[in-house]
């Protein structure tokens, strides 16, 4: 470990000379972000007032009002909202599931998102099968007109084989930053994915096809956690399928063990949602920090500010908002103008597929042309392995970085480089005088599924920050624990202090942020 150490430091020293970090600066924000710190009070706003944002939701709108007026409040310029072309929305406002037989029980149940409304109660013995293939839904036509199915296995309950908090130790941090050459398991989970996708398709189809009432499905988690995602979709090209529940397992494991023992059971479902037709955009919150020698170009930082309609969206992603607002906020209370323009983007969307991060960037700095292969053209943009031809806007060139936070709401303890070898000297001599808040870490490896992936595409640098999970993977990522009771007062001010330090930097070095070459 000292060895590798001395080693980054001795690769950043000349650079260190070249770009060091304004340390009075860094004390300011340190000062401010430790002393006056808003993030519980932005966090309490958005969970526990606003609530579940589920993109094209009235409280996915009410959370666009209200982080525009906020950012405005800061001082920012031209806080204001962008749309994109999303699809329908839709709002759950109560799902009841109850037992009737072979013995009364309350289920804890949550209407999976797009879910069609049952036309008031529904009861009927429910019958379990497989429909886990195109074959399996072709011999299953015409006999289950107005049942109740589940069509998934029990999930397995496996005991946690360690505490749900979890923290990066100095031994995973040095394998973190020993870069992976790439699998082709990558392929694998992406060519998997589309094949759940197609199947959720034609499982929706079927059902509507064949009269179904309903569809019970199991949440996934153990010991009262479950995350309860989507089943139709806001397309206006596809099927929204059938009124479809997400049971909690151990409850869901009972129904099917009774069925598996011929022992009939009967359910009573009320699903009580509303689509939403007469606006298919979606928004994005942004708003400006003006720069002063070099305000036309343009540093970004940002965070999704959707979540699912489970909870109230804490550590997903409520932490990353609250994070960059903060540091927005405490970039603005220094009196001192950037170099370059500072702007803050809150994305909705993310959870159906980046899509919209993607939007901005297609809207303002690059596109690339539909796939060829009609297949691949079928596919989201963010599953696709056929890239189009890139067309390249002006404003490309003028965003010099893109800094995200996405990981819920652990300490940040470095960032992902994204396979960019001519940043890691750069940002590990930022880190340094960071190294006292636990961010020491810079990788070489890739990390996905986040909103600074549309930068990256196009040739934009684009970063997520490496934070600890502490109870994300294990308890709140998309679950209905994901509550403000969860988040990190302490970890999510460090948070906002690391960003605010790596965007000032980056606004005022006299080079735009080294790029990768750009990918065509």
């Amino acid at each position: 470990m000292k060895r590798r150490l001395a080693l980054l430091l001795a690769l950043s020293l000349p650079l260190f000379a070249a770009d060091s970090p304004n340390l009075q600066t860094i004390t300011r924000i340190r000062q401010e972000g430790f002393r006056n710190s808003k993030v519980m009070e932005y966090a309490q706003t958005l969970t526990d007032t606003i609530g579940a944002r589920l993109t094209g939701s009235p409280g996915m709108r009410r959370a666009n009002e209200w982080t525009r007026d906020e950012l405005t409040k800061m001082g920012l310029s031209n806080a204001r909202l962008e749309p994109y072309t999303f699809g329908r929305g839709w709002v759950a406002e109560s799902a009841s599931v109850r037992m009737l037989a072979p013995g009364a029980q309350q289920l804890y149940a949550l209407p999976m998102a797009w879910s069609p409304a049952t036309d008031g109660p529904v009861r009927g013995k429910v019958t379990k099968v497989k429909l886990a293939t195109k074959e399996d839904l072709e011999k299953n036509k015409g006999k289950f007109a107005g049942a109740i199915l589940m069509v998934a296995d029990p999930p397995e309950a496996k005991l946690q084989e360690k505490g749900a908090l979890s923290r990066y130790d100095e031994e995973e941090l040095e394998e973190l930053g020993t870069y992976k050459v790439p699998s082709e398991r990558d392929n694998a989970r992406s060519s998997e994915f589309r094949k759940r996708r197609e199947l959720r398709k034609e499982l929706a189809k079927f059902a509507m096809e064949e009269k179904v009432a309903a569809i019970v499905q199991p949440g996934n988690g153990d010991g009262g956690v479950f995350r309860v995602q989507s089943s139709g979709t806001w397309r206006d090209d596809e099927p929204v399928g059938v009124p479809t529940v997400g049971i909690a397992p151990e409850h869901y494991s009972r129904l099917a063990r009774l069925i598996d023992a011929k022992t009939d059971v009967e359910l009573e479902i009320d699903i009580r949602t509303r689509f939403l037709e007469e606006d298919k955009n979606a928004w994005n919150t942004l708003a400006d920090l003006p720069g002063s020698d070099k305000k036309g170009e343009v540093v970004m930082l940002g965070a999704h500010l959707d979540s699912w309609h489970t909870s109230t969206g804490a550590t997903d992603n409520a932490a990353g908002v609250v994070a960059m607002m903060e540091a927005m906020r405490i970039l603005k209370s220094l009196g001192v103008t950037p170099k370059r323009t500072i702007r803050i983007a809150l994305w909705s969307g993310e959870e159906q597929g980046l899509l919209g991060a993607r939007g901005y960037v297609e809207q303002h700095f690059a596109r690339r042309a539909e796939p060829k292969d009609p297949e691949q053209a079928k596919l989201p943009a963010s599953q696709r392995t056929e890239k189009g031809e890139l067309t390249v806007k002006p404003e490309h060139a003028k965003v010099a970085a893109y800094f995200n936070m996405d990981n819920g709401t652990g300490r940040i303890r470095g960032i992902y480089a994204q396979e960019n070898a001519a940043v890691v000297p750069l940002f590990t001599a930022w880190l340094e005088p960071l190294r006292d808040l636990g961010a020491t870490t810079v990788t070489m490896r890739n990390t996905m599924s986040t909103d600074h992936i549309p930068f990256d595409e196009v040739g934009i640098p684009g970063f997520q920050f490496i934070q600890d999970d502490v109870e994300y993977s294990a308890r709140t990522h998309h679950t209905n624990w994901d509550t403000y009771e969860r988040l990190q007062r302490e970890d999510l001010m460090q948070a906002a202090v690391v960003i605010a330090t790596f965007v000032w930097q980056a606004a005022n070095r006299e080079e735009m942020i080294p790029r990768k070459p750009m990918v065509k």
